[in-house]
């Protein structure tokens, strides 16, 4: 079976940023933060995947078991969200705002 073979270019910014092709988007069925990973051959090649998306997350996991446990063994701990408790949440909150699409600052790179 032959494989057809494309190929397409993309230049880095100062930041060392790059859009992915449409092309490869596409071939690899790509969507909006979607994780890739980068194989680099001992030949000096790289190869480009898409990263699968677990259906766990350990972390997670393992804080929603501690939660559940901790609840079993003491009942008595949990309150109700009071009505002072949400405006006190809702006072620290309020004018941030978060953008998960935002490019990362310098200091943060």
């Amino acid at each position: 079976m032959a494989h057809a073979t494309l190929v397409t270019e993309s230049t880095l910014t100062e930041r060392f940023q790059t859009t992915v092709p449409s092309t490869v988007r596409k071939a690899l069925h790509l969507n909006k933060k979607d994780k890739l990973k980068f194989t680099i051959q001992s030949n000096g090649n790289v190869m480009l995947s898409r990263v699968e998306k677990s259906k766990e997350d350990p972390i997670l996991d393992k804080f929603l078991s501690f939660l559940a446990n901790d609840m079993q063994k003491h009942p008595e701990k949990i309150q109700s969200l009071t009505m002072d408790l949400r405006a006190s949440v809702d006072t620290l909150i309020s004018g941030v705002e978060i953008n998960l699409e935002a490019a990362l600052s310098d200091k943060d790179e």
